[in-house]
């Protein structure tokens, strides 16, 4: 008996820590995940620069990219601070959408065989379901500050 005590224990006391702070760390996975992939667009440097440019072909690839780079590194840097969080999000939802475009107006870059053979590009759009749903965790964070960040709104 004392063996499963002693593994209840640790098991409760990893999953508390888990549950303290892994609302906190995937807000700043996100975080990184957009400044980085941003960063790489705003320096023409992405390997998805030709998939946005195949996709968003009636804007010049040369203002949209950028563009579309720097929106991404706004989004990240949003969700570093809390008082951001909602605008990010909001940034996020609105550029969510074209993220799909691929796989209706570019079906043969993005298939192998269609509906579930995926290219490297279609699962690479794909992955934003887990962006989409770690984004819906964070926002249910912005209320209550429960994801462990230092600051919190304060009712006054």
């Amino acid at each position: 008996m004392e063996w499963m005590d002693w593994f209840e224990n640790i098991d409760r006391r990893i999953a508390g820590w888990m549950d303290k702070h892994g609302r906190l760390f995937l807000r700043l996975s996100l975080a990184v995940i957009f400044i980085w992939f941003g960063a790489l667009k705003s320096l023409g440097i992405s390997p998805a620069e030709e998939l946005v440019k195949h996709t968003v072909y009636w804007l010049p690839p040369e203002v949209f990219v950028p563009i579309l780079g720097w929106w991404e590194v706004a989004i990240g840097v949003g969700l570093l601070f809390r008082p951001l969080i909602r605008f990010a999000l909001f940034l996020l939802f609105l550029q969510m959408p074209g993220t799909v475009l691929p796989l209706i107006l570019l079906p043969e870059v993005c298939f192998t065989r269609f509906p579930i053979g995926l290219t490297l590009e279609g699962q690479y759009i794909i992955k934003n379901l887990i962006l989409i749903s770690a984004a819906i965790v964070v926002g249910g964070t912005v209320r209550s500050g429960a994801d462990g960040g230092i600051r919190r709104w304060k009712k006054r």
